[in-house]
């Protein structure tokens, strides 16, 4: 969960790796509030968005999705996505809505304690500094979790009055507004951030095929942060931040909603040191989150709805210390640290519907809780055009206190109580590197790790029903873990900068909802399922081969004029063990195998701007067995800003201007859709 730089940081251009030669390290900076670069990053894949680049979209998963092949776990963004499935996973190995990704804001993992997914919503972008995605298992000192990738962001540090603010309104009754800023209070620094949101949204489903079932999906949400940082003298700061989230989601179903709220503090010292001497970091967290989701099951030609499950409460908690050294001698540099994450979380619902009763009149309780804690040790040797690192860790995993407690609603009546037996481990991992910088502005590298991802309290106590699917807990679940190797090019020559990436990646014991075939067998398991309705079981199905390819392209043609293009493309296939045999060689469920994203930039008068991105992401599967196909999707926004004074912008915004139908689901037989064409104007202020 720590990244502390300990190396040359490399210049480059946007969604480009650095391609300069590395330079010594005369001063080791570490701050409170932002987290270096790792010691070795130059020799992995990453790429980094800027404060402009994360500004100029309403949603920060949004923005985050300019880098190809990351995604969540469906096709929705954050402003009509269930929070449970707002998971974000890299390269399209395997996409989750526990996520296969680690996101963390200056050192804080943001991944739910309970689920694992994260509330996008809770990040206004004007909070937001910059961000940078590390692709490929990321142990060491990002923590674990980190299987496909990590998303680090940062947080913006002015305090000098506003640092932006937005207000906008458009079409669906949309109405947002933000913004972010700080100042001094004597010897303390402060920032603070808020945003608000709403939206009537959209019926997600084609206006041929919707029904009395039918309604929007809006979106009411809120978010608020501050933080305070101060020095303590000999080179320590000390930094405190506190932030607020509240989100409800109606799901596009009559009877269908879910709510998210919580609150996260963080209080984190560091001392920086000059060459030669050692800083330290030292860092305290803790994330309060609940959720209700209520979801209903659907009637033949959507002709209405039937409660099927009634969420009402998921309280947990999540808290966790992390600590890092880090030091240099010559051209050598390290870190070493340690990091403790302790979940704890229970799933309160109502479940089965009597259609005499007109209720649900079973009750449910499900949780337990997981503690992870590890050690690691990364060194890095900056050897002028020659940067090799290497990296270990070693991790102890535990679940414990798991249970299972159903009842009889109108009696309380006890019918099943499931105490799980407490199970651990430990798991080791590393990362290696090697970079090599020409003298001609082009680079080559190679790279080598292995992550593991423990399985999040929801995947491995609560089952559940969506719809007409029901799926089966598996308290059984082993953490999953990731090898991988790959190479990389890039470099920069005059206007032209460019990345590319192809790897080679092995998830293995991946978790995954497996249709169970003869679910007639197993009715006793799936409680509530229909018919027609689908059996599904948390398992552990194998291994995922993953071939694929990444690259970015930027062009700079003139002052006025650039243009960026991006594309990722994924072969990955699961390759299962003998009791789900029906996967082999099957694509995991929503993996789409290619992404690309182009745009371009104009600014023909210093007041006006034009910008336009396309992303188009190919065909994927609803479901593990791939028999509902998901077709393609493209997507062009375009936005246009004029800057009628200095600091304050008009702006207008088309997303999906072509109003694409945007394939997102099809779990009943209708195909459910994405957001239709937005239109929203606002004022933009930037001093």
């Amino acid at each position: 969960m720590r990244s502390l730089w300990l190396c040359a940081v490399l210049a480059g251009l946007p969604l480009t790796q650095a391609a300069a030669q590395t330079a010594p390290v005369e001063t080791v900076t570490v701050t409170a509030d932002h987290l270096p670069r790792a010691v070795g990053q130059p020799a992995f894949s990453s790429v980094s968005l800027s404060t402009d680049q994360i500004a100029s979209f309403d949603q920060l998963d949004a923005a985050l999705e300019q880098v190809p092949g990351l995604s969540l776990y469906r096709r929705s963004t954050s402003l009509n996505a269930n929070p449970t499935t707002g998971g974000v996973s890299l390269r399209a190995i395997a996409p989750s809505a526990s996520s296969r990704a680690l996101v963390l804001l200056d050192g804080v993992p943001l991944n739910d304690p309970f689920g694992g997914w994260v509330i996008w919503s809770a990040l206004p972008t004007e909070d937001i500094g910059g961000a940078e995605v590390i692709r490929g298992a990321g142990s060491g000192p990002y923590g674990a979790g980190a299987l496909t990738g990590t998303i680090l962001l940062r947080e913006r540090d002015d305090t000098n009055g506003i640092s932006q603010a937005d207000i906008a309104g458009g079409n669906l009754d949309t109405y947002r507004a933000g913004v972010s800023g700080g100042t001094d209070l004597g010897p303390v620094r402060l920032f603070a951030s808020g945003s608000a949101e709403h939206s009537n949204g959209w019926i997600p489903v084609e206006p041929d095929a919707r029904g009395p079932a039918d309604n929007n999906a809006r979106l009411n949400s809120g978010a608020a942060s501050v933080r305070a940082e101060t020095d303590l003298g000999d080179d320590i700061t000390a930094t405190a931040r506190a932030g607020y989230y509240s989100e409800l989601q109606d799901a596009g179903l009559v009877g269908a909603e879910a709510t998210a709220q919580g609150e996260s503090g963080s209080l984190t010292v560091a001392k920086s040191a000059d060459a030669g001497g050692i800083g330290w970091r030292l860092q305290s967290w803790l994330i309060d989150s609940n959720l209700s989701n209520t979801s209903v099951s659907t009637a033949a030609k959507q002709a209405g709805t039937t409660p099927a499950d009634d969420q009402y409460a998921t309280p947990a908690l999540g808290w966790g210390l992390n600590a890092a050294a880090l030091g240099t001698s010559g051209i050598f540099h390290w870190e070493a640290g340690a990091d403790l994450r302790d979940d704890e979380g229970e799933s309160r619902e109502l479940y089965s519907f009597s259609t005499s009763l007109d209720r649900l009149v079973d009750t449910r309780r499900s949780g337990g809780q997981s503690i992870v804690t590890g050690l690691y040790g990364e060194g890095a040797l900056d050897w002028g055009a020659w940067l090799f690192t290497l990296g270990a860790r070693a991790d102890y995993w535990a679940t414990t206190q798991g249970h299972l407690v159903q009842g009889v609603r109108a009696t309380g009546a006890v019918t099943l109580d499931k105490d799980y037996s407490g199970r651990d481990g430990a798991v080791p991992t590393g990362r290696a590197g090697l970079r090599h910088n020409f003298d001609d502005g082009e680079y080559l590298r190679l790279a080598a790790y292995a992550g593991f991802r423990a399985p999040t309290l929801n995947e491995l106590y609560r089952p559940f029903r969506v719809g007409n699917v029901v799926t089966n807990a598996n308290a059984a679940l082993v953490p999953e873990k990731l090898d991988g190797v790959e190479v990389g090019w890039g470099g920069a020559a005059g206007f032209l900068s460019w990345n590319t990436t192809g790897f080679w990646n092995v998830l293995h014991d991946a978790v995954e909802s497996a249709t169970i075939e003869n679910h007639a067998a197993v009715l006793a398991e799936c409680p509530g399922l229909v018919a027609t309705g689908t059996c599904e079981q948390r398992e552990n199905v194998g291994d995922i081969d993953a071939l694929g390819l990444e690259s970015e392209v930027s062009e700079k043609i003139d002052p006025a004029f650039s243009l960026h293009q991006a594309a990722s493309w994924t072969d990955a296939r699961v390759r299962p063990g003998m009791a789900d045999i029906l996967l082999s060689g099957k694509r995991p469920a929503q993996a789409p195998g290619a992404t690309i994203i182009a745009g371009a930039h104009w600014q023909p008068v210093e007041s006006l701007s034009f910008d336009a991105d396309t992303r188009w992401v190919s065909a994927q599967y609803e479901d593990d067995l791939n028999t509902i196909k998901l077709g393609s999707a493209f997507v062009l926004d375009l936005r246009a800003a004029w800057a009628f004074r200095d600091d304050i912008s008009l702006f207008a915004r088309l997303e999906n201007a072509l109003d694409a139908k945007i394939a997102t689901g099809n779990t009943t037989g209708v195909i459910n859709v994405g957001e239709p064409r937005i239109v929203e104007i606002g004022l933009s202020y930037t001093p």
